[in-house]
């Protein structure tokens, strides 16, 4: 049965702001360093980018090695099998993007992934020598190195093959991740002789994990660049173990492929500047929805996690949410229009809706969802000593990807085909439709949620994050950003902070333990709202720097070091990895 709208007085809106849930206790202190910050869900990959930095290398520079580097110590997540995205601020305020997204096979069909009955086949499409795009990571990675490194390629690379080539030992969180894929890995003979211990068990800590095929086909990456992955024998050992397994990746699908550079989107909240991702992304427009429409309420006055400040979030998500499932696609085969979703006058529309209509149900708009996207993905964020920045996201999609590896070489393909909309145009049984712009096409990419950001204010760099996440990665760095502009939290307490999310559908907000007092939860219930307690999702991973002068002191702290107090010191950088992933780590110059 469909809810009724539920509208709220402004003065009854004013009485929630009471109910705000207690404040998070502080966390650790973020790494305070001068020279340059390596932030990343891996420690090894973090000191990787920090020994890169050491070395005279740029942020570009340390970014392409920390991306080959958790392609080895990440295999969940990190890769050379899928694809991502990067963002990058120049010291001189120069802002690029760089897509390096995964590409539909050409023998990709719109209705590939549909039964005789014309019914979704989801396992086609998440595992399997089926569910694979065109992997982008080395061409975008590549790319960016030509265009903005300073440093030979085979020097970025050097500490990725070691670690594949010599091994590393696994700690509790990757053989925690390793044998949640057991199952999956198990199934695929090739992963099953990489991944898992002899006789097809889980490996334990203390194990040394030596991957000498990936070893190899890095070493050919490094001496010929993404030539050599896109064009020879990388490339024909992928394209045969397709033909072996009825796939549907050629050799001609690598030689195609292309990373893009394009424009980053811009926008603004409360006089910070974000540079941000661009569709084929969809989390760049999304967070700027979000903060666009909340731009117009006092969220500091409201109080963190108020019930007020709660209901506004989860509206702002809600209208951004539809609007990123019913019109974006890749700009390469659908009319985007970005412009008009974040001008001025159709946020103040969205907000005015929002403050007329109080608690929207999700069944009022009309329904065209997209696919639900996998939460295994992996950011890490890297500033140099110039002030050069750079936020990666990538991805093979589900942990693990399709769990299939291509014998000889080393590496997990992605299962980026079940990112597109499978079945568009067709009610299912609910009656939803799925969004066309999505709908799978030979060469298009399909959207996705990865958010990499960087924000300035007053023409300096001020922060570089992102976060893994599926489609929560844009409420991640939104609730993020909140939680440092609005509630002048430090670094790693706005990143550790419990979450909440809404995405347009399921119509529920879904919330990590401590993150709603039993109050507001009680006065989200009241005006409608379904809640759903999970476990804690997502990993940002944030640089922030130093203010431009310096500020008198916290009368509220002890008068101790600027970490334990949580000042922030000018010429200083702050690295903040995410409790939420044990293995990550911010490590400093």
């Amino acid at each position: 049965m469909r809810r009724p709208i539920r509208r709220l007085p402004a003065v009854a809106l004013l009485g929630l702001l009471a109910a705000t849930a207690p404040a998070s206790a502080a966390t650790r202190p973020a790494v305070e360093a001068e020279h340059g910050m390596v932030v990343s869900a891996n420690a090894l990959a973090s000191a990787v980018g920090a020994e890169i930095l050491r070395a005279g290398g740029n942020a570009v520079d340390a970014a392409v090695a920390v991306g080959y580097a958790l392609a080895v110590v990440d295999p969940c997540c990190g890769n050379i099998g899928g694809g991502g995205f990067l963002t990058l601020r120049l010291a001189d305020g120069t802002a690029r993007f760089v897509d390096f997204r995964e590409t539909a096979p050409a023998a990709s069909v719109r209705d590939m992934y549909l039964d005789a009955a014309g019914r979704p086949n989801t396992d086609a499409s998440l595992t399997g020598w089926r569910a694979s795009g065109v992997p982008g990571t080395v061409a975008g990675l590549d790319l960016a190195l030509a265009r903005w490194g300073s440093k030979p390629r085979a020097e970025v690379m050097a500490p990725a093959i070691r670690l594949a080539r010599d091994g590393f030992v696994l700690a509790r969180p990757d053989t925690d991740i390793l044998a949640r894929g057991t199952a999956r890995l198990a199934a695929d003979p090739e992963a099953a002789r990489l991944f898992l211990a002899p006789g097809g068990g889980t490996r334990a800590p203390g194990d040394r994990l030596i991957q000498s095929d990936l070893a190899a086909t890095l070493e050919a990456i490094a001496a010929g660049g993404a030539e050599a992955f896109y064009r020879g024998p990388i490339a024909a050992k992928v394209a045969a173990a397709m033909r072996a397994h009825g796939g549907t990746l050629t050799e001609d699908d690598f030689a195609a492929y292309r990373a893009v550079e394009r424009d980053p989107i811009r926008c603004s909240y409360r006089g910070h500047r974000l540079i941000t991702a661009p569709p084929p992304s969809s989390g760049g427009v999304t967070l700027c929805l979000i903060l666009g429409v909340l731009e117009g309420w006092d969220m500091t006055a409201a109080g963190w996690h108020s019930a007020a400040a709660v209901h506004r979030t989860v509206e702002a998500m809600r209208h951004a949410f539809y609007l990123r499932n019913t019109l974006l696609g890749d700009p390469d085969f659908v009319t985007v229009p970005v412009e008009r979703l974040l001008a001025p006058a159709h946020l103040a529309a969205l907000r005015a809706r929002i403050e007329r209509d109080g608690v929207l149900p999700s069944a009022a708009l009309p329904a065209m969802p997209s696919t639900l996207e996998k939460p295994e993905t992996t950011h890490y964020s890297v500033v140099d000593a110039s002030g050069s920045a750079v936020a990666v996201t990538f991805t093979v999609n589900g942990a693990f990807g399709a769990a299939v590896v291509a014998p000889g070489t080393g590496f997990l393909l992605n299962d980026e085909m079940d990112d597109f909309t499978v079945k568009p145009g067709t009610p299912n049984l609910f009656g939803l439709v799925q969004g066309e712009a999505n709908a799978i096409q030979p060469a298009k990419r399909p959207l996705s949620s990865m958010t990499p950001t960087i924000v300035e204010k007053d023409g300096r760099l001020e922060m570089v994050l992102g976060s893994p996440g599926g489609s929560r990665i844009v409420s991640i760095v939104a609730e993020t950003l909140t939680n440092v502009i609005d509630h002048g939290m430090r670094p790693q307490d706005a990143v550790d902070a419990p979450r909440f999310h809404h995405q347009w559908l399921p119509d529920e907000i879904a919330h990590e333990p401590f993150a709603l007092s039993p109050d507001t939860v009680a006065l989200l219930k009241a005006m409608g709202y379904r809640l759903v307690e999970q476990t804690p999702w997502g990993a940002a991973e944030l640089v922030q720097t130093g203010p431009a002068e310096a500020k008198s002191a916290d009368p509220a702290s002890s008068g101790n070091d600027s970490a334990a107090s949580g000042r922030l010191l000018p010429g200083r950088l702050y690295g903040a990895s995410d409790d939420r992933r044990p293995a990550g780590a911010a490590v400093g110059n």
